[in-house]
């Protein structure tokens, strides 16, 4: 009983910290109607401003404190006043593409700078142990739960009693009426932005002595803070204050089984996520949803002469390529193929999804068992794990029926950071003995070696006919009656349901073909090495596929091509290389900033750009054909006539 009651104290703490960053995105929605997704990493990057100052240049504590709160303020205005509100007029997907690019540049900026390495930090705070009812827990950890109800009690009552809450809640309403009655929209979202971007930083750095200072492991603590924002319905502090407790003490009480069942307490957030949203049955109302400009769409036609030299060209280039040429080629269409299964979700279905990496690794997951446990050639092992993972696509489909924009991409992003923490990051699952994974050694493909290890060349061939294959049935799929059902879908629900379309059934259709196209990424991903290794399938790696999708345009077959280049490791590093060496090193922090200026200033991506240029010059060379026909008709059509004999000379006669 005393260490339940132990557990349960040690867990008020954690929660504490889970209310102050909830308490954050809570204050950014109010303020300006966004769901900030790169809130932890605002969070991370005021952490290691104070790091860096107290560490490396011996400012005292609390100043390097104070500056690193003042960063992430800092950060949080620019964010509002360069990315979002550029992006007020965008599409609810262009808004929250937008806070994602703010992750994935501070996130590239971070590891370029500090590495990903986890840092121990010592606790400013007393750590006497302290004896409450029988159960000796530090002193910290009550420290941080009274500054958590402190702060609770402070925003409860500056947006009840102040102007400025007044304002908030006025905007939050109706903007065009806070308008006219003298409220600065602009002004009042600044404002929050900044108030909620620096109790990031806070949270941040009162965090880090808690679970160490690495990237990764404070851009992670969002998905509990949106559980908790989630639980008070971004708009009551209270009640997101007790959802933050609740979640911490039950993370803390499964510690005590973490040995039995991995990964369950880091579940946890996902869980209270998937209860509030399935619940409920709606969405979060975005302002401006009804009025949204949906992204482009191609026309998903296909020219087989034009596609059939491409081909031929791109299997010559992989002939005569180098070992490290072949290896970026792979890279860049297996990545293809992951943005590819996010076209056919988000692109034409409509639905935000932040589960490609989760389901690329369960394809792997299964292929890599078939293989290594059963023996089966890679022919089969790849079936397997492509058809094996579509009745998993579909549970991830199942939120879709109740949930969809924001909330959405934050259910299908628990649920693949909970399938990767239980079974991904799961030795007892994810190895065989004597290796870093699951060993599938040296495979063929119909008695032809096929190993990316000792053939790359040949394996990424074969990722180019896959991948090839995948465009065409995706291309099949937009011009089919398939496919108008589904963008009848993600135009207008209700509309497409009126028109007698089952929009569960076509919900179910995408997340399923979705899941299929993403798996086959996945196999290719693990069978190009002797290992299937998930360190390749981290659950928010589909935040960076999912800005890369819109770089190359969601809606647009070649779409995915254009925006693989811009990751490491694919072509377009390499080609950066050689322009200027270790340019590949930064293509992180390329991609993110690419990714703003692609909201910014074209929010269709490079593929609607390359269709029209396409277009254009298809339409001059058949202007210049038909011309042609029309002389040549005219010349047939003109009656010989008979050219006149010279008359004889007769000068000088």
């Amino acid at each position: 009983m005393d260490d339940v009651l132990r557990f349960a104290l040690l867990g008020l703490g954690l929660g504490a910290l889970y209310a102050l960053t909830a308490h954050g995105i809570v204050l950014v929605y109010r303020g300006s109607g966004v769901l900030n997704l790169a809130h932890g990493a605002i969070g991370m990057a005021g952490a290691y401003v104070q790091w860096e100052l107290s560490a490396r240049h011996g400012v005292p504590y609390w100043p390097a404190a104070a500056c690193g709160v003042l960063a992430s303020a800092l950060l949080g205005v620019l964010t509002h006043l360069l990315v979002l509100r550029p992006l007020r007029r965008a599409s609810t997907l262009a808004r929250l593409v937008g806070t994602l690019a703010v992750f994935i540049v501070l996130t590239a900026v971070a590891v370029k700078r500090y590495g990903d390495s986890l840092q121990l930090v010592p606790s400013k705070l007393p750590t006497r142990l302290l004896s409450i009812a029988g159960a000796t827990v530090s002193e910290d950890r009550v420290l941080l739960l009274g500054i958590a109800v402190a702060v609770t009690v402070v925003l409860h009552l500056l947006y009840k009693r102040t102007l400025f809450g007044l304002g908030t809640t006025a905007v939050a309403e109706n903007e065009g009426a806070a308008a006219s009655l003298g409220w600065s929209p602009d002004v009042i979202a600044t404002g929050n932005w900044a108030l909620g971007s620096a109790l990031a930083g806070l949270t941040g750095i009162l965090i880090v002595p808690v679970i160490g200072l690495s990237v990764t492991g404070l851009t992670t603590l969002l998905l509990s803070a949106l559980a908790a924002a989630l639980v008070g319905r971004f708009s009551s502090f209270p009640v997101t204050l007790a959802g933050g407790l609740a979640i911490g003490i039950v993370q803390s009480e499964l510690t005590r089984f973490g040995s039995d069942v991995t990964g369950l307490a880091s579940s946890v957030p996902f869980l209270f996520i998937a209860l509030v949203l399935v619940a409920r049955g709606r969405a979060l109302p975005l302002r401006g949803t009804f009025l949204d400009r949906l992204p482009a769409l191609g026309t998903g036609k296909v020219r087989p002469v034009p596609l059939a030299v491409a081909v031929v060209v791109g299997l010559g280039l992989v002939s005569v390529s180098t070992p490290l040429w072949a290896d970026a080629i792979t890279n860049t269409l297996v990545l293809s193929l992951i943005i590819l299964s996010i076209v056919v979700v988000t692109g034409y279905a409509g639905q935000v999804s932040l589960a490609a990496y989760a389901l690329a690794g369960t394809g792997a997951f299964i292929a890599g068992h078939a293989a290594a446990d059963w023996g089966w050639p890679f022919e089969l092992a790849l079936l397997a794990g492509v058809l094996g993972t579509v009745p998993i696509g579909l549970l991830f489909a199942l939120p879709a029926v109740r949930t969809r924009g924001v909330n959405l991409a934050i259910i299908t992003l628990g649920l693949g950071t909970t399938l990767e923490a239980m079974v991904f990051q799961n030795t007892a699952l994810s190895t065989t003995p004597g290796s870093d994974g699951i060993a599938v050694g040296h495979r063929t493909l119909f008695g032809i070696s096929i190993s990316g290890v000792d053939h790359p060349q040949r394996y990424a061939a074969l990722v180019l006919v896959l991948f090839v294959a995948a465009a065409l049935v995706v291309a099949n799929v937009r011009r089919s009656r398939t496919g108008r059902r589904l963008i009848a879908v993600r135009a207008n629900e209700r509309a497409a349901a009126a028109l007698g379309i089952d929009v569960r059934a076509a919900k179910l259709y995408a997340f399923g073909l979705s899941a299929a196209i993403a798996a086959l990424a996945g196999v290719l991903t693990g069978f190009r090495s002797t290992s299937v290794v998930f360190t390749d399938f981290a659950s928010f790696d589909s935040i960076t596929a999912l800005g890369l999708a819109v770089i190359g345009g969601a809606g647009f077959l070649v779409g995915p091509l254009f925006g693989a280049t811009f990751a490491a490791g694919t072509v377009g590093a390499r080609f950066g290389d050689l322009v200027l060496p270790g340019l590949s090193e930064w293509m992180p922090l390329i991609g993110g900033v690419i990714l703003v200026l692609t909201l910014v200033g074209n929010q269709d991506g490079i593929g609607k750009e390359v269709g029209r240029q396409a277009a254009g010059v298809r339409r001059r060379l058949s202007s210049k054909r038909d011309h042609l026909a029309v002389v040549r008709t005219a010349e047939a059509a003109t009656p010989d006539v008979p050219r006149a004999s010279p008359l004889p000379c007769t000068c000088g006669t």
